[in-house]
C-alpha cells in the first residue's frame, strides 16, 4: 500500500541552505525534481533543447531575459515558463527565492559550459 507523502514546507527548506544558484530538490514526481533555489545576481545565458524551464518567484523579484526579445519581470506568486530551445537568463539584483520543476538528471546550466548543480535532496 502507497500512502502520500508529508507536507513539505517551502521555507524550511529554503532555511537549510544560504548558497545562490543551487537547487535543492524538495519532492519528485513522474519523472520531475521540485526543487527550491535562491537567485542573486545574474545566471548565464543557455538554453536546454530537450525541455521547458518552469520558474515560480516565492519571494522577491526575477527578471528573465532572453536572447530575442524584451526581458520579463515577474514576483512572488507568479511563474514563467521558457520553451525549450529559447535562449535565457534569469537574474536578481536582490535575493529571490524561486521553485522549479525540471526533469530529473536536466543540468541546470543547459549548453552554458558551465558544471551543474550538484542538486542535492533536503
Amino acid at each position: 500500500m502507497t500512502h502520500s507523502s508529508p507536507a513539505i514546507n517551502l521555507a524550511e527548506k529554503l532555511a537549510m541552505f544560504d548558497s545562490h544558484w543551487d537547487p535543492h530538490v524538495i519532492a519528485s514526481y513522474n519523472g520531475n525534481d521540485v526543487m527550491v533555489v535562491k537567485f542573486q545576481g545574474e545566471f548565464p545565458f543557455h538554453k536546454h533543447d530537450d525541455t521547458d524551464d518552469f520558474f515560480l518567484v516565492l519571494e522577491g523579484v526575477v527578471t528573465m531575459d532572453y536572447a530575442d526579445h524584451a526581458p520579463v519581470t515577474f514576483g512572488a506568486g507568479e511563474l514563467v515558463v521558457v520553451p525549450k530551445g529559447v535562449v535565457h537568463r534569469p537574474r536578481a539584483d536582490e535575493e529571490a527565492k524561486v521553485l522549479l520543476i525540471e526533469p530529473k538528471g536536466e543540468a541546470n546550466t543547459g549548453d552554458s559550459g558551465l558544471p551543474p548543480a550538484p542538486k542535492p535532496h533536503i
